[in-house]
């Protein structure tokens, strides 16, 4: 595989490993100690200062891939996660501790007789030395005063990427060693600091020995894919190739989570259309996990707004166990939120574990399979529509395609917005009562689920094959009534 970056690399390498280790039954403690030493070889670091410190990094990784937790020699040392531990770790070794001033006086600095910033600070934390501006980053309580006074803009604002990103302000730094903390309390998993962090030092907890100890049972395993899977294996690959891969994985079929995106776009619809009626200003979308948590952690006044339909993945994982009462459904997807959507009480039934594509690729490299060299299975499960969910603003589009196509009288005003930036700013208007629209579709990654923390291939790259995929032939232009009879009996609501 060609990967975008060396720690996109890194990443596989350690995943691998570690799924070999579970396919072979090879998964002991004395088999993952070796697991740095097999990554990271030679005396000479190549991304570190030491060779021992990168193997210390490579190490915490592979306790988060096999499923245990990180950080720290405990006894036994191996802590397996329990059910309601946390997805997103911080890997101490790794974490670089960003000796960062978030305010610094930059050479712009004029020195003038009015020293608006000495004026503007509250904790007396700016004095004059030599003419200029100076902050004692000892007393400074980062409130940002200084930098709105300056004439001169003269006052630079840095800030650690992984803090920057987070929606929900559940990055702290620890006083003592300056390193990255999650307050999970606050966390959302949405995985913006990993896939911020340039030193690669947060990370998610995988399931995916689980689901490799499962293959080689006679269960039957079926993959339920997001659409957003198009290009992430390369631009050659198809998602017929993909799905002819993971039947030589072992799974006994795959589906598109793309057809349970189909049924919620008319449940969601009428919905909304009910709720309209009775006199509701708005209403959100349900299928970002992410910005469902990001509503009841910031604004739980607001969580009523929220549509009670069920996300694609839970539609399809209960349409896929209503057709074989023995499934054992596996998510794959860009999204680490999704690893904890899972766990919620009234939907758990539906999907009993989410990997991404970083960890089904890692699972392809372990198996010795290339889905280049897989045949192209045809792969009809959803609409145009349902595909499109995987953009910004796609959800939106299959509601109003579906009022229009019915004829409902009900005007459909969306408001789309992706990425953790404008995320608060309208979550703060719609609280206000001033949201420019009655329909809010707010999906957490830059772009939509294509954006996702866990991808192989960035957005740039895969976007088109998204396009192409969601309007190919074989796929239908509408969704159709015959498509949403399947889904009937499924329980479409939280």
């Amino acid at each position: 595989m060609i990967f975008e970056t060396e720690l996109k690399k890194l990443k596989y390498e350690v995943l691998r490993d570690v799924a070999i280790l579970a396919k072979e039954e090879r998964l002991t403690q004395g088999e993952l100690d070796k697991v740095p030493y097999d990554i990271i070889q030679g005396d000479k670091p190549k991304y570190r200062c030491c060779v021992y410190h990168e193997r210390a990094i490579v190490k915490e990784r592979a306790k988060l891939a096999a499923g245990y937790l990180a950080n720290g020699d405990r006894p036994g040392d191996l802590v397996r996660a329990e059910e309601d531990s946390p997805i997103m770790y911080v890997i101490e070794a790794a974490c670089d501790t960003c000796p960062i001033n978030k305010y610094t006086i930059t050479e712009a600095c004029r020195g003038c007789l009015q020293h608006k910033c000495m004026e503007a600070c509250n904790v007396h934390a700016i004095t004059r030395i030599n003419g200029k501006a100076y902050i004692n980053q000892d007393v400074c309580k980062e409130c940002g005063l200084c930098k709105a006074s300056c004439p001169y803009n003269a006052i630079s604002e840095v800030m650690r990427p992984c803090k920057t990103v987070c929606p929900t302000q559940a990055l702290a730094i620890d006083p003592e060693d300056r390193r990255a903390m999650i307050k999970h309390e606050d966390c959302v998993d949405c995985g913006a600091c990993m896939e911020a962090c340039p030193f690669g030092a947060i990370s998610d907890r995988s399931f995916m020995v689980p689901v490799i100890n499962a293959l080689k049972t006679n269960k039957k395993l079926y993959a339920m894919v997001a659409p957003s899977i198009t290009g992430q294996f390369g631009g050659k690959v198809t998602v017929g190739q993909v799905k002819d891969a993971l039947k030589k994985l072992g799974f006994e079929s795959m589906v598109e989570a793309a057809c349970g995106a189909d049924a919620v776009t008319a449940h969601e619809a009428l919905e909304f259309v009910e709720r309209m009626e009775n006199g509701d200003s708005y209403m959100t979308n349900s299928c970002c996990p992410g910005f469902v948590s990001f509503i009841e952690k910031k604004f739980p006044d607001q969580v009523e707004k929220i549509s009670n339909t069920v996300s694609p993945m839970i539609a399809t994982g209960r349409l896929i166990k209503k057709k074989d009462k023995d499934a054992v459904v596996v998510f794959i997807g860009p999204c680490t939120a999704k690893k904890s959507e899972i766990r919620r009480e009234g939907i758990k039934d539906a999907v009993d574990y989410v990997l991404t594509f970083e960890e089904i690729a890692a699972m392809f490299g372990a198996y010795n399979i290339n889905p280049e060299e897989c045949e192209d299975i045809q792969v009809n499960d959803a609409s145009a529509f349902g595909r499109g969910f995987a953009q910004g603003g796609g959800l939106s589009a299959a509601v109003e395609d579906y009022i229009k196509s019915n004829n409902i009288d009900v005007e459909f005003n969306p408001v789309k917005i992706s990425g953790y930036s404008n995320l608060r700013k309208f979550m703060l208007l719609a609280k206000n009562g001033r949201l420019p629209g009655n329909f809010f579709e707010g999906m957490m990654c830059e772009g939509g689920c294509i954006g996702g923390a866990a991808t192989i291939c960035s957005q740039k790259k895969t976007k088109a094959h998204l396009n192409k995929f969601s309007k190919e032939s074989k796929a239908q232009q509408v969704i159709s009534n015959e498509m949403l009879c399947e889904f009937k009996d499924i329980h479409l609501e939280k």
